[in-house]
């Protein structure tokens, strides 16, 4: 490593035989995961973590077996604690810029400049979500507006839940959640159900709105054009996922299409289409959870120390 500056202080440099045996980019709950199983095979990991979790703005996290109702941060912070613990384990708190393969793996360069190099990588590097311009929206989100009825469905207390169209997945969203409370179906503009699509809507007992939406106010109050405001328990909406990092991009990783954008394929193992890269967590699937993305992290540190042990034994 070049210049690094971490958690166990020394300055190190780069040589032509990799510092660890892998490097795992990005610290939320899949990242976290994949790091476990390596550490455990005693394998030497780096984790370097950019500190921005894509559930850092929900209060808690549900639907986790043992956590479910904990607070997202406590959880996380936990799983850091017990990771740390492992001797043969690093973190770094910054931004993976960019990697290449180099030789016998690859080396990533922080923002920083510091250079690290590793046999592997597991990006667990998370995504953005972008919502629907509407005033409002963007500060509530993860408090009362929300898109994982799994999630924060039950927490609403079978009250009126509004789903703010943002297209033709919103379907989806407004068939899902009459098992969550009374709902309502505000178009705004973003498309118009069909006979089939509407016959559906009325058989779920789904109430459509077709007047657009002004704001959002108070806890979860859609304001709409015509000066109606109709209080909601909470709202759902369908974000577009972009990638949270350009590390994948950089690297050549195949992506596949979504509902709600791009994420980068892999095959049942993790494994992306660029060898020795490890895809996991909300980056390498349709739609997640924190279940998953810790299933999916799993599954991919157990891969890559599989490919370790096949090629550098311990």
């Amino acid at each position: 490593m070049q210049n690094m500056r971490s958690t166990w202080g020394n300055t190190m440099h780069v040589t032509t035989t990799p510092e660890f045996d892998a490097i795992v980019i990005g610290g939320s709950y899949a990242g976290l995961s994949a790091a476990t199983q390596l550490a455990r095979a005693r394998r030497r990991v780096l984790v370097i973590d950019a500190g921005q979790r894509r559930n850092r703005f929900a209060h808690a996290s549900h639907g986790f077996l043992t956590q479910d109702g904990t607070e997202a941060a406590v959880i996380a912070a936990t799983a850091r604690g017990q990771l740390l613990n492992y001797p043969n384990v690093r973190w770094i708190e910054g931004t993976a810029a960019q990697a290449q393969a180099q030789g016998d793996g690859f080396i990533v360069t922080l923002a920083d400049g510091t250079a690290c190099t590793g046999r592997r990588l597991v990006l667990a590097t998370g995504v953005r979500d972008e919502l629907p311009p509407i005033a409002g929206l963007q500060e509530r989100w993860g408090r009362s507006v929300f898109h994982c009825p799994y999630c924060h469905g039950y927490e609403l207390d079978a009250g009126a839940i509004g789903v703010l169209a943002a297209g033709p997945l919103s379907m989806h969203h407004a068939l899902m959640l009459p098992d969550w409370g009374t709902v309502t179906l505000f178009l705004n503009g973003a498309f118009e159900p069909d006979a089939a699509q509407l016959a559906a809507l009325d058989g779920r007992g789904v109430t459509l709105e077709r007047t657009a939406i002004a704001r959002i106010d108070g806890a979860a109050d859609v304001v709409l054009a015509d000066g109606r405001m109709l209080p909601m328990a909470g709202l759902f909406v369908a974000p577009q996922m972009h990638a949270a990092s350009p590390i994948a991009a950089q690297l050549g990783c195949a992506t596949e299409d979504g509902p709600m954008g791009a994420f980068v394929g892999t095959d049942a193992m993790q494994a992306s289409s660029v060898p020795g890269v490890f895809c996991c967590g909300d980056m390498a699937r349709a739609a997640g959870n924190v279940a998953f993305a810790v299933a999916d992290g799993a599954m991919a540190g157990v891969a890559a120390h599989r490919s370790l042990m096949e090629l550098h034994p311990a």
